[in-house]
């Protein structure tokens, strides 16, 4: 990824700036409260080069170092999470193909994606896996010059309104370990694969997270990532560093957010003569969500300057994921505290961010599991 200087940067950070002010900010409470698609906000995505943010110049794309899409993406969450998953997913996908793909599947797919004219997602997850991408279940057969699959995803986002995935499935159910016989496939929208319908969510809204079905998918056998079976493991758990980034900045935005939020009411609300900052028990909270909020972006920079450098980072971007999603929970919830009865009225945003919190400590792995691949990572890069 290339290095921006200061000056593009702030110029870039400024466009998104004026568009989330202009046209998300806006619109964020009806179509939040009313869970309809931003078609809208979809097509300024593309003509602000959100869709290619990660995606090399030479395709097309804006090549922006992961620390720069970071700050685009606290940005935006700090307002409306939700439209950041619409980018995020379609990147990982993206991404996966910059990796991995043969100069034959970049120079075909990458343009088209980078422009926003392909937009999809990556399809990893099953109703009976869930983290353990591992026990999926989702088969693929070689028969002539083309791959047969079946099976189904859940929780995928861009479903509906995607028209490409990067699938995960088994060209190998008897391979041992079981990572072996996992490949990962670009799979278009086509006869073969169903979306179903959005699922109904507690946050997150607007944005169509939903079931893929597979019933005799056919599709070219160079759609295969790599033109290489067994690879797919490695593939799709090396898009998820980025993923975790995301995830991890949209954490950042969120705590960022409900600090914004909190601020600003308790200077304007005022009890027994004088402003609620003046209250010591409200300057106790603000102080706690000030500090959770710097120290998470301060990870999700670090785990994003990581990937810049290349190599492998998961302890980084899981270290960055599990602290900025915790702040994220405990600063809406205290957030809204200091709102008090008005922070459970719809009428203020302090509730979305309260409904969407939750979502950045389960999605791209459970903070359950990033503690343990801390951990473990830690150990192995400290020998005995």
């Amino acid at each position: 990824m290339s290095e921006l200087g200061a000056a593009e940067e702030m110029q870039l950070l400024a466009a998104v700036d004026r568009w989330i002010e202009r046209d998300v900010r806006p619109i964020v409470r009806e179509y939040d409260h009313s869970d309809r698609y931003p078609t809208e906000l979809v097509e300024q995505m593309k003509e602000l080069g959100l869709f290619g943010a990660t995606i090399g110049e030479e395709y097309g794309g804006l090549g922006l170092p992961a620390t720069t899409y970071a700050e685009i993406v606290i940005r935006i969450a700090s307002v409306w999470m939700s439209i950041t998953g619409i980018f995020n997913s379609h990147l990982m996908l993206a991404l996966a193909i910059e990796r991995f793909g043969t100069p034959e599947q970049k120079s075909r797919w990458l343009p088209k994606l980078a422009s926003g004219e392909i937009r999809g997602g990556i399809a990893l997850t099953e109703p009976s896996g869930g983290t353990d991408l591992q026990a999926i279940r989702t088969a693929a057969r070689r028969e002539g010059d083309d791959y047969i699959i079946d099976g189904s995803k859940i929780w995928i986002t861009n479903a509906v309104e995607g028209s490409c995935f990067a699938l995960l499935v088994k060209t190998d159910p008897a391979a041992e370990p079981r990572h072996k016989g996992m490949s990962l496939f670009i799979a278009p929208k086509k006869e073969g694969m169903r979306a179903g319908k959005p699922l109904e969510k507690l946050g997150y809204k607007s944005i169509d997270s939903a079931e893929l079905t597979f019933t005799g998918y056919r599709i070219p056998a160079d759609h295969l990532i790599g033109g290489v079976e067994g690879q797919g493991f490695y593939q799709a758990t090396g898009g998820l560093e980025l993923g975790r980034i995301n995830v991890a900045a949209r954490g950042v935005g969120i705590a960022e957010g409900a600090l914004r939020l909190a601020t600003q009411y308790s200077q304007s609300r005022r009890t027994f003569g004088k402003p609620i900052c003046e209250h010591q028990a409200i300057q106790l909270k603000l102080a706690e969500m000030v500090t959770r909020a710097r120290a998470a972006r301060l990870l999700t920079l670090d785990a994003a300057r990581a990937f810049d450098r290349g190599g492998r980072c998961d302890m980084e971007a899981g270290m960055a994921k599990y602290f900025a999603s915790e702040a994220a929970l405990e600063n809406s919830i205290e957030a809204m505290r200091i709102h008090g009865a008005y922070g459970y009225s719809k009428e203020y945003d302090v509730e979305r961010l309260y409904r969407d919190a939750p979502l950045t400590c389960i999605g791209e792995g459970t903070n359950e599991i990033q503690r343990i691949v801390i951990s473990r990572q830690w150990i192995k890069r400290n020998p005995p």
